[in-house]
């Protein structure tokens, strides 16, 4: 991989990791077109995943440090213990996928497109059901409370599969549950750092033991980095004004379109 496919590829993940577009998906069709795949993009992976976490974390630090200040400098129950005891109740589902489920999650990664194609269709269809449902609702939404918090997890451990966007699904999700606009956005961007983190620690394990070896540069892996990094504090900050607004239909329409180009691709 060569130091402009890693900022290509780098700016995609960060900027698809927060927009409801799938990051999964957007980098199978980019390693498709660059031609790049193989051994690289394990160690890759792991390289803008942490970078997408830490963009999370500098967009994100007031919220995150005001649950670490609730939850630990007290112990009295308040409702920084509440939100981050619903975080953990929403990461049940995904821990299950990846502890019994992990090999049978990763052969559909690599396998080509047109699976791909058909979960960004099928992202495009959950955010302008939800947009629609949404604009229905305007001033009726509530908080994140724990059935919400099952089952935006449950959403979110389906859309491990490549195509399906993770934000869009547990946004999309969250909406449909009938929670506000700000507050399902601000749950499903802190709800995943602790899965990707973990995904990552786990990743970084198999690659230290050798399991996994690499022929990735430093200068690759640096630019990666910096791109998923950049892009994603971007794309995080976008994206929560775009949920405010209610513009998912435009995303809808992109993943539409990008679903049967996948497709179209996959096929041919």
């Amino acid at each position: 991989m060569s130091w402009w496919e890693a900022l290509v590829l780098g700016i995609i993940q960060g900027l698809t990791e927060f927009l409801p577009v799938s990051s999964s998906g957007h980098l199978e069709i980019g390693q498709a077109l660059l031609g790049t795949a193989g051994e690289e993009n394990l160690t890759f992976a792991i390289v803008v995943h942490t970078a997408t976490v830490l963009s999370t974390l500098a967009i994100l630090w007031k919220e995150v440090a005001q649950l670490f200040k609730g939850t630990f400098t007290t112990t009295k129950w308040n409702e920084d213990k509440n939100y981050v005891a619903m975080i953990l109740v929403s990461m049940i589902p995904v821990f299950v996928v990846g502890m019994f489920f992990k090999e049978q999650v990763e052969s559909f990664f690599g396998s080509g497109l047109l699976l791909v194609g058909i979960c960004l269709c099928v992202t495009a269809i959950l955010l302008y059901f939800s947009e629609w449902l949404s604009k229905r609702r305007e001033g009726m939404g509530h908080e994140v409370g724990y059935k919400d918090a099952i089952i935006i997890g449950l959403s979110q451990a389906v859309a491990v599969l490549p195509g399906l966007s993770r934000s869009g699904t547990t946004i999309a999700t969250g909406l449909l549950c009938g929670v506000k606009k700000e507050s399902v956005t601000k749950f499903s961007f802190l709800m995943v750092l602790i899965p990707i983190l973990g995904e990552a620690f786990l990743e970084l394990l198999d690659l230290l033991s050798g399991e996994v070896v690499s022929s990735l540069g430093l200068v690759p892996m640096l630019v990666g980095f910096v791109a998923a990094f950049a892009s994603g504090c971007l794309a995080c900050k976008f994206m929560i004004n775009i949920v405010r607004k209610q513009k998912l239909i435009y995303f809808a329409i992109y993943c539409l379109c990008m679903g049967v180009f996948a497709i179209v691709y996959g096929l041919c």
